[in-house]
């Protein structure tokens, strides 16, 4: 029988002592953790109950829905892949379909009610790692970006490949992220914004009968084209659009350890810049605060008014993967939520009051707790553990 007991391969003295941290970290209850049975690579809000669920991406092969209202139950599970899910959305008509992406090269889709499995969307060379839906001349259109340094373009409904995207001139590598801008597309027209494990962000232009990658002349240097907004020095992890703020403004975190607003009526030129200090995986963005986590494992809140760290919230034992804002009937955020590699899911507050409690309860004493060994389910290869440890550093490229 495999062993999951990473004591027992050979260990460096700074693996043996993260992996001994951890252990002692993992017992805290702060931001009320539910625990999972596996790895969490994503998460994106249910739009079912978008003050209280989540869907995440498992480690194991699996979509499950998290709901912080009914912590007890996590069995509704979308089943299917074989191989760990690093990407999940949610389109299509009526806004009713699960789309995952896995490291079997595929996009899997599921009826988001019933669970019931749907096409699956086979094209990419290696695997899916970012999925977003969108609409094109009235048809529902699935945009997903691989390790293969390709953007594919479906029709959701046949399942048939529309386009192939790549960047020919400046070397695009693998995908990290996909983001529609509402903004900026028409009815006949999407416009999509991508991130990848180089540091350029690139924006493309896609219709019915074609695409094209956005090309602009440089404001200060006339006759000099920009290809790409080149304001990181590494990997992109993460795109997010303030669609509450007025200008509806591009966010970023990056592997060079920050996070920044690239300003729309800037031509996304950097505005703010935010200095987490390690791979900044999940940035989320309200009127009050900017949230920024990642390998460090803490979240940290920002000012955003004045740009200075107004707390830093502890919890997490590994990578933070995802950063999620509940929203209440108005659309206005009242939480937030984290996944991370350590398999759990957490909800913290945004309130000040709320952030303020937080901050003086981590300060107490943590009471000693013999926690439970958790039966690991479908347990990662010593291979793909190696896999997925690459594929979290990728940025080194």
């Amino acid at each position: 029988m495999q062993s999951s007991d990473p004591g027992h391969f050979f260990e460096t003295d700074a693996e043996q002592a993260t992996r001994q941290r951890r252990a002692a970290k993992s017992g805290n209850k702060y931001g009320s953790p539910i625990a999972l049975k596996s790895k969490i690579l994503a998460a994106v809000l249910d739009p079912r109950s978008p003050s209280s669920a989540v869907l995440v991406a498992e480690s194991a092969g699996a979509v499950r829905r998290v709901d912080f209202d009914d912590p007890e139950n996590t069995k509704t599970v979308y089943r299917g892949p074989t191989t760990p899910v690093s990407c999940v959305t949610v389109g299509g008509p009526n806004n009713g379909i699960l789309f995952a992406g896995a490291w079997d090269k595929s996009v899997w889709s599921w009826d988001l009610d019933s669970k019931t499995p749907g096409k699956k969307y086979i094209g990419h060379a290696d695997f899916v790692k970012a999925v977003v839906c969108a609409k094109l001349g009235g048809k529902d259109i699935l945009i997903s970006g691989g390790a293969d340094k390709k953007i594919i373009v479906w029709d959701i409904v046949s399942g048939s490949r529309l386009h192939t995207i790549k960047d020919d001139v400046v070397n695009m590598l693998s995908i990290q992220d996909l983001v529609v801008d509402h903004v900026a597309s028409t009815e006949s027209e999407i416009s999509l914004i991508s991130a990848s494990s180089d540091p350029h962000i690139r924006r493309w232009k896609i219709r019915s009968d074609g695409w094209e990658q956005v090309v602009e002349e440089l404001p200060n240097a006339p006759g000099t084209e920009r290809r790409t907004i080149l304001e990181h020095e590494t990997t992109v992890y993460k795109l997010v659009l303030d669609h509450d703020g007025d200008e509806v403004d591009l966010w970023t975190s990056s592997g060079d350890g920050t996070t920044k607003c690239l300003s729309r009526i800037k031509n996304f030129s950097c505005e703010d810049s935010f200095h987490h200090g390690d791979h900044v995986r999940a940035v989320a963005v309200t009127d009050q605060w900017v949230i920024t986590a990642g390998r460090d494992e803490d979240i940290k809140f920002w000012d955003r008014a004045s740009g200075k760290l107004y707390c830093s919230l502890l919890g997490h034992y590994d990578e933070v993967t995802e950063l999620v804002l509940l929203r209440n009937a108005n659309g206005s955020a009242e939480r937030l939520c984290s996944v991370s590699i350590d398999g759990t899911v957490r909800v913290w507050p945004l309130a000040k009051a709320g952030l303020d409690a937080a901050v003086e309860e981590q300060k107490k004493p943590v009471k000693e707790e013999k926690k439970e060994e958790a039966k690991p389910e479908g347990l990662l290869s010593a291979e793909e553990e190696a896999e997925l440890a690459a594929l979290m550093d990728d940025d080194d490229e």
